[in-house]
């Protein structure tokens, strides 16, 4: 079913951030937002003693409790202390400040998507940014997002030529690359404005929900492909779009948008490395990529439509009627 469309990929890849759909309004650009990202790995690895841990955990309070969720005693200063200077965490924390040695690339992004996100929500108020090295996991998270807290764990996202990697199977990994850190956190920022209904379990709520948050994501970061919005190769997106028709015939074919038994639902949402339901070559996920064409069918459609109006929307059965949404087979 799946052809292997390799000019097609690249050419989505290569216009998948043209420099005229990369240009936010005069509206958007000129509103003020300036964003810091504080190196929070330099000032904990870089300390040579107990006393400068502490002080490190005392002049950073939101940090400390939200991020690390270290109180400040003496024995969480002592166990940080001490991993903070294991020689086994030095070459990892010095490979992940070396990969992103200069932010300017991921500073810009954030400053493009909290002008976007402003203009949508004037009350929003832009987080603290900061980067840490986790030990992968033993120091906090890959991504924190708080009203006022981003936090990017980098060891997470040095990528494949990281001499330690997160545990974790390859299809997740994938995900673990500098240039899909910020639209990651982006998706997990648009949880704050993305409104659910709990009444509706259907495969096809959580299709369009996902593809809600999608959504919030390109239109925050609209010079990101999707292939680093959604993590799919360019190969994938290029089978995905090719292919449409089809994968959408799939579902209606075996009756599935209305189904709420999770064990089914979950083989189009959940995290798997194909969905081999649909096709062996399909990659996993592919229900939510459908919900992401939905929306964007739905506000083709709807120009009046505001993203905090979609956001906000949980008729998803509206959505999904006044997108029209019907691709047809392509042979």
């Amino acid at each position: 079913m799946y052809y292997r469309l390799f000019i097609l990929a690249l050419l989505l890849f290569a216009f998948g951030c043209g420099s005229d759909s990369c240009e936010l309004p005069e509206e958007i650009a000129q509103i003020p937002v300036t964003v810091e990202i504080e190196r929070m790995e330099k000032s904990l690895y870089g300390a040579s003693s107990e006393a400068e841990v502490a002080a490190f955990l005392r002049e950073n309070p939101l940090f400390a409790e939200k991020y690390l969720q270290i109180p400040q005693d003496s024995d969480q200063v002592k166990a940080l202390y001490e991993l903070s200077t294991n020689p086994a965490l030095d070459s990892l924390a010095q490979q992940s400040m070396e990969t992103f040695a200069d932010m300017k690339e991921q500073q810009q992004q954030l400053e493009r998507a909290f002008k976007v996100i402003k203009y949508h929500y004037p009350e929003y108020h832009v987080p603290q940014v900061k980067t840490f090295v986790t030990a992968l996991g033993s120091l906090g998270n890959d991504l924190f997002v708080s009203d006022s807290l981003l936090v990017f764990g980098i060891d997470y996202f040095i990528g494949p030529k990281a001499k330690y990697r997160p545990q974790a199977y390859d299809y997740i990994l994938s995900r673990y690359e500098p240039e899909k850190m910020v639209p990651a956190a982006m998706l997990l920022l648009s949880n704050r404005f993305n409104k659910t209904n709990f009444a509706d379990r259907t495969l096809l709520a959580e299709m369009i929900g996902m593809g809600k948050a999608y959504y919030f994501v390109q239109s925050v970061l609209p010079c990101i492909p999707d292939s680093l919005i959604i993590s799919y190769t360019g190969q994938q997106i290029a089978d995905v779009n090719h292919n449409e028709g089809r994968i959408w015939a799939h579902f209606l074919e075996k009756e599935l948008l209305f189904e709420k038994a999770p064990f089914v639902v979950n083989k189009y949402i959940g995290e798997r490395p194909n969905t081999p339901e649909v096709d062996a070559t399909a990659p996993g996920r592919i229900g939510t990529w459908v919900g992401w064409q939905i929306v964007r069918r739905y506000m083709e459609r709807n120009p009046d439509v505001t993203l905090p109006e979609l956001m906000a929307e949980t008729d998803y059965r509206k959505i999904f009627n006044e997108s029209k949404y019907k691709p047809e087979k392509k042979r």
